[in-house]
């Protein structure tokens, strides 16, 4: 896969590194095809991301499950509306569904803004105002749900808000339609994410 984007793999000396890296990136170079799912065309059994908790629940992906969520992730995310260009902001913490997410919008051509969950209202308006935010996703988890719920009313750019569940608070619930976007849970009446828009 590296030779793809590298004329030269192997170097003698840190000197022949420094002159002769080349990285080859094409035009329309885009992680999630060129990289996720090409793994998955080549080795889909392959591992590609091992998530554990101090919980100590772990899921293993291989790469012909990150396409398979990616791209499930990706057409829930464009039924939403966002697509090239739209500025996505994420809150997910540790949690696998950010690398779902991440590559997704990748592949859509939006713009990731990684957020930590320790953001207050006030860090939140000023992202969503400079950046001109159209969708958060987020953990749906109270701590970081209730500083976003207090930020939509001076956040106009926003249009979307999506929780990744299973939990969701109350102000969510009450003003929401449920979806179920895809989701490796053995259970699939477990819902997902809740979604509400402006």
């Amino acid at each position: 896969m590296i030779e793809r984007f590298l004329q030269q793999t192997t170097f003698t000396s840190q000197q022949d590194f420094i002159e002769h890296l080349k990285i080859n990136v094409p035009q329309d170079f885009n992680f999630g095809y060129d990289v996720v799912d090409a793994w998955a065309a080549e080795q889909p059994d392959k591992p590609a991301l091992l998530w554990t908790n101090d919980k100590g629940e772990h899921h293993q992906f291989t790469f012909a499950d990150m396409k398979r969520y990616t791209d499930q992730t990706a057409s829930y995310f464009q039924s939403l509306g966002i697509g090239h260009g739209d500025m996505v902001m994420l809150i997910l913490k540790r949690r696998y569904e950010f690398w779902f997410s991440i590559v997704a919008l990748h592949k859509l051509g939006a713009v990731v803004i990684p957020a930590t969950h320790l953001l207050t209202k006030k860090d939140i308006v000023y992202r969503c105002n400079a950046a001109d935010i159209k969708m958060i996703v987020c953990a749906g988890e109270t701590v970081i749900t209730d500083h976003i719920t207090a930020a939509m009313p001076e956040s106009p750019s926003v249009q979307r808000l999506v929780s990744v569940g299973p939990k969701y608070p109350k102000a969510l619930k009450t003003s929401t339609k449920e979806s179920r976007p895809p989701h490796p849970s053995s259970n699939p009446n477990t819902p997902t994410a809740t979604t509400t828009s402006r």
